[in-house]
């Protein structure tokens, strides 16, 4: 029986092999996350592995390049990682946003797609809760400059434990805003899920602006 991956097999985003992505040889060199402290005033903040050389790769051709071979397995990861019981009580699931101008650049958004994939296995319909303010991007920023965060508002009232999904944390300012946002919404609780966490030690400055930047600027559909 024909099947359309025998005629584009997938290929690891990492190291480009024909195999499922990310291949097993390139999970055995990322790191688990780190263990700190969950931020202000978020309940929890679960992440798959740390952020790192490994993993940025995966995350950059996602939110970058559009590519989306690794996307099933981050979302398995979220979904096993996801901090409240199936079933009624899954709670509200939300993303933060990135910024209106940015997701019209990109084509898409990959904290909703996140999301989305996610609301489709947990059988829970993703809400837009929150909307980005313009703002300079938390990519490349240093410490200092990241720590003052970003600027959200809210688009609606709400009760009980929401959920928000993002693909990275660093020094969880993003998550942090996000989340004062929200309880101030009527939310009783917030939970951060992310696909990757930084390091305490991890330095930020003129790198990470040419390591993290596209390397295009691809106009897609956005996947709802």
């Amino acid at each position: 029986m024909f099947r359309i991956e025998d005629l584009f097999p997938p290929r690891c985003s990492g190291c480009s092999n024909a195999r499922p992505s990310p291949c097993l040889s390139c999970v055995a060199t990322m790191a688990p996350p780190p263990d700190l402290p969950v931020p202000g005033p978020l309940s929890s903040l679960g992440a798959l592995v740390s952020y790192d050389n490994s993993s940025r790769r995966f995350v950059a051709a996602l939110k970058y390049r559009n590519d989306r071979s690794s996307l099933n397995s981050f979302v398995d990861g979220l979904v096993l990682a996801y901090p409240l019981s199936p079933g009624p009580s899954v709670g509200m699931l939300t993303w933060a946003p990135t910024t209106d101008l940015r997701r019209r650049e990109r084509g898409f958004d990959q904290a909703r797609l996140l999301a989305t994939r996610m609301g489709r296995r947990l059988r829970v319909r993703p809400r837009r809760l929150l909307r980005r303010l313009p703002g300079p991007q938390q990519t490349g920023r240093t410490l200092s400059e990241r720590l003052a965060g970003p600027a959200f508002e809210g688009l609606g009232r709400g009760s009980g434990p929401v959920v928000v999904v993002d693909d990275v944390c660093t020094t969880g300012a993003t998550l942090t805003a996000a989340a004062r946002v929200l309880l101030d919404s009527g939310f009783s609780e917030v939970h951060g899920l992310v696909i990757a966490r930084t390091p305490a030690n991890r330095r930020f400055g003129p790198a990470d602006r040419r390591s993290e930047q596209p390397t295009s600027n691809p106009s897609v559909d956005f996947d709802t």
